[in-house]
């Protein structure tokens, strides 16, 4: 059995994307948003306090990038891999985890707008420079979904996989802070992934927690 420890918003959520879409049984044990990361029981499943954490068959995993890659060499049949010795194997591996750079851009995003509950502990300059570098973030993404090639449709040119859930679902969190306007490509192409069945799966329900209470955070200007 599959279990997946999950905080809806954070970059847990991927992982729970990929479980969707691989059409796997699983069960998700969800978390707040909160120190009780921090208790003793949860720091054997993942010793920084932080999800994902995912438990399979008797084994640990934490980090979100080698659960994809695992679970994606686990179950080749879904196609949501590029497993080594395909053409598409390399850019794969760079778009599964360019993921991570988006993400560390929203996280300090988060902790300046969320976390942080004092103004005097805020910093715009962070704030403006974290949104910035989301959009040199984006200009990637564009670059990549404009390139000249038939059926640009999704980030490798054979079709969609985890690579498009992984930068999807982090820029799913980065525009909470960075909009996307002015990326026409990278627009088109978010809307064609989150239509997806799985995607829409994995959005927190209405009994979740959220650690974003507003679908968009202005740079605070102190």
């Amino acid at each position: 059995m599959i279990v997946l420890h999950h905080v809806p918003q954070s970059r847990s959520m991927r992982v729970l994307w990929l479980l969707h879409e691989l059409g796997v049984e699983f069960r998700m044990r969800e978390h707040p948003f909160d120190k009780s990361l921090r208790r003793p029981e949860f720091l054997s499943l993942s010793p920084a306090g932080r999800v994902p954490a995912l438990e399979i068959e008797g084994e640990r995993m934490f980090e979100s990038g080698a659960m994809v890659e695992y679970l994606c060499e686990r179950f080749p049949d879904a196609g949501l891999g590029r497993l080594p010795g395909d053409m598409d194997r390399m850019a794969w591996l760079v778009w599964v985890h360019f993921a991570e750079t988006i993400s560390q851009h929203v996280a300090s995003l988060t902790q300046q707008h969320i976390a942080l509950y004092d103004d005097a502990m805020r910093s715009p300059v962070v704030m403006r420079l974290e949104a910035a570098r989301l959009g040199k973030c984006y200009e990637a993404i564009e670059a990549r979904l404009s390139t000249p090639v038939e059926n640009r449709d999704h980030l490798l040119t054979s079709g969609f996989s985890a690579c498009d859930i992984c930068v999807g679902q982090a820029v799913y969190m980065a525009r909470h802070f960075a909009r996307t306007d002015g990326f026409p490509e990278l627009e088109a192409w978010y809307a064609r992934i989150t239509e997806r069945p799985a995607f829409q799966a994995s959005l927190p329900g209405p009994e979740s927690g959220r650690i974003y209470r507003r679908n968009f955070y202005e740079a605070w200007d102190g």
